[in-house]
């Protein structure tokens, strides 16, 4: 057993003094008495939080989840793990269907492998099932609706590795993906997408469950000839069910957006996502992504024209440190989003520090610097080393 101490335990409704019990990978002991372990760890005042968890990310430090090779897929979510990501899905935007059956090969490698340390669950397919006209920076080239052939050959033989899909809900005519994907233990995950809550309703009555990137690319009330109709948007309020994710880096939405939808839905319905671009951590400030021309400026990732945003290259720390230090959350309240909600979402004993628990945990001081990270309780050395591997 080892045995974890700090002033600051973040629990899911409290921060306490505690020690932490730790053997084979789970948490077996929380409380105030030091248990016997083999090996001490004395955080002092540092915060002990459960490891955060990114259910949507493209890729960190140069590496981009659909076309690296496996190795290139565990340095960058090693990368990742050295802001306090724990766990990881490893997304895929739309591509040619074959890059995407690929990529999902190499993850499904990536995540065998001895080398690899932060927990790769599944990968989150973002594609390729979209909405052309709420594309964002996906490429409106390989956009098409949910063709079965495509789809059930994957799923057959890689469902397993395959944690959620984001797919438009209008395009998946009597919601048969939708359905398929719920059969087959896959999330359906609402995003880039025009769904009226008529189509919304159809894709919850199948097991959608979830929304991509609230209010990036998904639809809002529309009118025709006076009738107002509800659109995503509204559907993940008036649908207290539904999850949703946002990106908390303070730009894709403000500090005040992020308020308002947190007091609607409440913490534990809210996940915050990086959607970061192989970018991320890297001082690359221009180039092209599918041939579209990019620049980063102002902590953020634009179209050259800087007429919209491009992709995030925030990393799970600094979503915490946006929702505390910018919109005012406590940190039980920004941690919760950041690990519970997002553990509930996959529904794995993760995300809390309680007995049974997988013991995933990071130490971070009052400006939310990573400084240790234990994943299934082992400790993660040369931290500082992991953050440069890029």
């Amino acid at each position: 057993m080892i045995a974890v101490h700090s002033e600051k335990v973040i629990l899911d409704n409290s921060v306490l003094q505690a020690w932490i019990g730790i053997e084979n990978g789970r948490i077996v002991y929380v409380g105030d008495v030091k248990p016997k372990a083999e090996k001490y760890y004395d955080f002092k005042d540092k915060y002990v939080s459960p490891g955060f968890i990114d259910l949507h990310t493209h890729g960190a430090g140069g590496f981009d989840f659909l076309k690296e090779d496996p190795n290139g897929i565990i340095q960058g979510t090693r990368l990742q793990m050295a802001h306090g990501a724990t766990t990881i899905l490893p997304t895929i935007s739309a591509a040619p269907f074959s890059d995407m059956c690929k990529a999902v090969k190499n993850i499904a490698q990536a995540m065998k492998s001895k080398e690899q340390k932060p927990n790769i669950l599944g990968v989150h397919m973002e594609g390729p099932y979209l909405s052309k006209a709420q594309c964002g920076a996906q490429c409106t080239e390989y956009i098409t609706a949910p063709k079965p052939e495509e789809y059930k050959k994957l799923i057959d033989g890689y469902g397993s590795v395959i944690s959620r899909w984001t797919f438009a809900p209008e395009e998946d005519k009597g919601s048969e993906f939708c359905k398929y994907l719920s059969d087959h233990n896959i999330i359906p995950s609402a995003g880039h997408t025009n769904a009226t809550e008529e189509d919304m309703k159809v894709a919850i009555k199948n097991g959608c469950i979830l929304i991509t990137h609230m209010f990036c690319c998904t639809s809002t009330i529309t009118r025709n000839k006076g009738f107002r109709s509800l659109g995503v948007i509204e559907s993940a309020y008036l649908h207290d069910e539904l999850y949703i994710e946002i990106i908390a880096d303070g730009k894709h939405l403000p500090s005040d957006l992020i308020k308002m939808v947190v007091k609607i839905k409440g913490t534990d319905k809210t996940a915050l996502v990086t959607d970061s671009l192989h970018i991320a951590c890297t001082d690359i400030k221009k180039g092209y992504m599918s041939g579209t021309p990019f620049i980063v400026e102002d902590g953020v990732c634009k179209l050259k024209d800087r007429s919209a945003f491009a992709g995030s290259i925030a990393t799970m720390d600094k979503l915490v440190q946006v929702v505390t230090k910018e919109c005012g959350f406590s940190i039980i309240d920004a941690v919760r989003m950041a690990s519970k909600t997002p553990a509930e979402i996959l529904k794995v004993k993760k995300g809390s520090i309680k007995e049974g628990y997988d013991a995933d945990l990071i130490v971070f001081d009052e400006d939310i610097h990573v400084s240790n990270v234990f994943v299934m309780g082992e400790k993660i050395e040369n931290l500082e080393t992991e953050r440069k591997i890029h």
